[in-house]
């Protein structure tokens, strides 16, 4: 006999069904090639051919010259079948034993591993030569029950709807509590610019100055150095650094425990520095019992939670909505097959309701109207139309006669078809499908693993920079106090020189920090 081997090519440049037909057709005529089947989604083309006669890289020449991308596999095992079975019925080592003595024996099974403790058998087999229907038949004559592992079809592992409605709340949250702290600023703001306007047409003397700025609401003082809208913005502040912030403070945690800085640690930074020092400026306002209000931060918190929980949301919704068009495509899979058992002359001998899973390569499949394509085969008998949108969007059925491929998941009108299965398992094109759409999930986008390696060095330098800010304006200070002294708002005497200069420094160096946060906003 001619010995025959196999080999796998990988083929790019395929866009339809009529490429597949193309290559199949043309490399079936050419000498030493016994058959060929050409996989779409996969990209993947399963040749066998005469060593004697043609080598893999002549094959891939051949697919090259009809104007396709072609290269050779080098890992065959792909094609290996892997088979997970229950196995009921075993009560010590020796049945094990003799399972697993009896299946390596069988042509075709090339590893076997029995689990006492936990029923399962573990098998791996060539699918040229057998399937997993003669693995269940050879361990039922042996005298057990077996069954197969039940695959979940559903994508719940790709739900995110957990995580929509986490972020959803942390969003509403911060929203709730930043709209008011908002509505305090520009307030502030348009206050201050009508002060300023005032100052300049009447020329007052800075006692009356600060006898207008007092008469304003919210700087009116509860306390001496505690004045209404510093004391609202940290009410409205508290509930967003614990409630909307929660999320952020617990990955910041995970990912400086591993010695890692992501932006949650950028923002938690921020964040916590900016309020925590609002609070301590309050604080120490109180104590000295200042006359004008210290500039506080407790603005910056509740927004940037805002927009970043606003945009953590967004982001799981999108990724929701793949995991629903996913769970789609799963739930269009056939999960029963009726096999047939064919005579001389295509007569119907006998056939069997099936697990889609237990379909082999080769088996004659009956698809009756109305029913679903469980594998991807070629017609062998009858005449039907097929409704193959959900492959295709071609809302018009597809004519299918003998010698024509079928798509498991598309639909079988008028006519009842038998067809030979081609790609069976987790070659079909539906499972290829889902396959690449849970790749695409699970792998990020190149510019995301650029924008995470570049986060690793943003964090740090912002904090570096923050830092040379602090010391940059404390020296500063020191050298030449003048330059504080314009630039620090509110300066009144009673404080030391060397208080102001370290509290302007803190200052800036926040503001360093708060505005660098937002960045990461850009980042994400």
């Amino acid at each position: 006999t001619k010995t025959i081997s196999k080999c796998y090519v990988q083929v790019t440049g395929m866009t339809c069904a009529s490429c597949v037909a193309n290559i199949e057709r043309n490399l079936r005529r050419e000498d030493g090639i016994h058959s060929i089947l050409v996989a779409l989604m996969a990209g993947k083309a399963e040749v066998r051919y005469n060593p004697a006669v043609i080598h893999p890289s002549a094959i891939a020449e051949l697919i090259r010259e009809l104007g396709f991308g072609a290269t050779v596999m080098e890992n065959c095992g792909e094609g290996d079948g892997i088979l997970e079975l229950v196995v009921r019925g075993m009560t010590c080592a020796s049945c094990v034993h003799k399972i697993e003595s009896t299946l390596m024996k069988t042509n075709g099974v090339l590893y076997c591993s029995v689990a006492l403790a936990t029923n399962k058998a573990h098998i791996k087999y060539d699918p040229e030569i057998i399937g997993p229907r003669d693995v269940i038949q050879v361990i039922k004559d042996l005298g057990f029950t077996t069954s197969l592992v039940k695959k979940d079809r559903s994508a719940s592992h790709l739900d995110h709807k957990q995580e929509i409605r986490q972020w959803k709340r942390s969003f509403v949250v911060s929203l709730v509590f930043c709209i008011p702290v908002m509505g305090l600023m520009i307030y502030m703001m348009i206050m201050d610019s009508q002060l300023s306007e005032a100052h300049a047409h009447h020329n007052m003397s800075s006692e009356e100055m600060e006898a207008l700025h007092s008469s304003m609401v919210l700087e009116y003082q509860l306390l001496p150095g505690l004045s209404v809208m510093n004391f609202l913005s940290f009410l409205l502040c508290v509930p967003v650094q614990i409630f909307g912030g929660w999320h952020f403070y617990i990955q910041a945690y995970k990912a400086l425990k591993h010695k890692t800085a992501n932006m949650d640690v950028l923002i938690v930074l921020a964040t916590s520095i900016a309020f925590v020092y609002s609070f301590v400026i309050l604080l120490v306002a109180m104590a000295e019992k200042a006359k004008v209000n210290p500039v506080t931060f407790f603005d910056t918190p509740p927004m940037l939670f805002v927009f970043i929980s606003l945009g953590r949301w967004l982001e799981h919704v999108a990724k929701g909505k793949t995991s629903e068009a996913l769970a789609r495509l799963i739930s269009l899979q056939a999960t029963e097959a009726t096999i047939v058992t064919l005579g001389p002359d295509n007569v119907l001998l006998r056939e069997e309701q099936v697990d889609v899973e237990l379909v082999q390569r080769g088996d004659i499949v009956k698809v009756i109207p109305g029913g679903k394509f469980p594998v991807d085969g070629r017609v062998i008998e009858g005449h039907s139309m097929v409704d193959e949108s959900l492959i295709t969007g071609e809302a018009m059925p597809v004519t299918k006669k003998p010698g024509n491929t079928v798509i498991a998941g598309s639909i079988n009108q008028n006519g009842s078809l038998l067809i030979s299965a081609t790609h069976v398992g987790a070659d079909t094109t539906l499972s290829q499908i889902v396959k690449l759409v849970e790749e695409a999930q699970t792998s990020k986008a190149p510019i995301q693993q650029f924008a995470d390696k570049l986060s690793g060095y943003f964090v740090p330098s912002i904090v570096a920079v923050s830092v040379v800010t602090l010391f940059a304006w404390i020296i500063i200070g020191f050298v030449d106090f003048e330059i504080v002294e314009k630039y620090f708002l509110g300066y009144n005497k009673s404080i030391s020189a060397a208080e102001v200069i370290i509290r302007f420094a803190f200052q800036a160096s926040i503001t360093v920090l708060c505005i660098a946060c937002p960045c990461s906003l850009g980042l994400a």
